[in-house]
C-alpha cells in the first residue's frame, strides 16, 4: 500500500523512491494526475542528478491541438514496496503520477485538505 496526502491546492501527492541505472537514488514528491496516460513524468535536474537512460522521443498534445517533443529515460521506481522499470518523461513540472503507473491498483483519495491518498493493489 502506497499512502499519501491531499495538499492545501486539493493535488494528491504520494512520496516515492526513484533510481537510475548505477544505484543513485532521490526521493520525490510526485502529484497523482487521472488525465496523464504515462507512467510517471521527472524533471530534467533529475534525469541529471540520477544518470538516466534516454529512451526515445515523445510527443504531447496540448489544450490548444499544438504539440510539442519530450524525451523519455528508464527509472526504477519503489512502488507498492517493489522496484518497477517504467518510462519516465522529462518535464520542469512537479513530478506526476500517472494512469499506467495505476494500472491494476484501486487509488481513494478523501478529497479536502490534508485527506488521505491510499493506492493498493488489486488482488
Amino acid at each position: 500500500m502506497i499512502e499519501g496526502v491531499v495538499n492545501a491546492a486539493y493535488e494528491p501527492i504520494v512520496t516515492l523512491g526513484i533510481q537510475g541505472p548505477t544505484g543513485q537514488a532521490s526521493v520525490i514528491e510526485a502529484v497523482i494526475d487521472t488525465g496523464f496516460t504515462g507512467f510517471l513524468t521527472v524533471t530534467p535536474a533529475l534525469v541529471s542528478e540520477l544518470g538516466l537512460r534516454y529512451l526515445t522521443r515523445g510527443w504531447a498534445s496540448l489544450a490548444d491541438g499544438s504539440e510539442v517533443p519530450f524525451d523519455v529515460y528508464d527509472v526504477t521506481v519503489l512502488w507498492d514496496g517493489r522496484p518497477v522499470r517504467v518510462e519516465a518523461d522529462a518535464a520542469d513540472t512537479t513530478p506526476l503520477v500517472g494512469m499506467r503507473l495505476l494500472d491494476r491498483h484501486n487509488l481513494n483519495m478523501d478529497v479536502e485538505n490534508g485527506g488521505r491518498v491510499i493506492i493498493q493493489a488489486n488482488d
